[in-house]
């Protein structure tokens, strides 16, 4: 055998040696996540709150409890997370939405949410149905590109 093959067979090696490294990772977190959304619909909670701003925005900057910053790992700390800021009885509390609902969350209005900890797990309106924020602008392109394919 060449050393050209060799070279080949050893990278080869070394890339599913890595495979199977991750295939065996993912099915951890994947049982750890489904443990961890088992607790959070276990403990989860009807609470009617009224919103008041809601914005995607590094941890460090959110307001949260700085206990809850240092329990977050060093590498999710840059990353921006759904806040909203809202009115609980006669408290203000900074919450922590999922992604698939921060979009449905209005802004100021009264909503009933399913609260479990910090995070927001589920929303349902009060008065009516609710309105999701209006979506983005098209840019200039994107309607050239519609005009084009009607």
């Amino acid at each position: 055998m060449s050393k050209v093959t060799i070279v080949l067979l050893i990278i080869l090696l070394v890339l599913v040696a890595g495979l199977i490294v991750l295939y065996f990772l993912g099915k951890r977190a994947q049982k750890k996540q489904a443990a961890q959304e088992a607790q959070i619909e276990a403990s989860k909670q009807t609470v009617s709150m009224l919103v008041i701003d809601k914005k995607r925005m590094p941890i460090k900057d959110s307001g949260l409890p700085q206990f809850v910053i240092d329990q977050v790992p060093k590498l999710m700390r840059r990353s921006k997370l759904p806040i909203v800021k809202a009115k609980i009885g006669p408290k203000f509390n900074i919450l922590i939405a999922k992604d698939e609902i921060f979009d449905q969350i209005p802004l100021k209005k009264e909503i009933k949410a399913q609260v479990s900890g910090l995070y927001i797990v589920g929303v349902k309106g009060i008065r009516g149905s609710l309105e999701t924020t209006p979506k983005k602008k098209q840019g200039f392109f994107a309607r050239l590109r519609k005009k084009a394919s009607m």
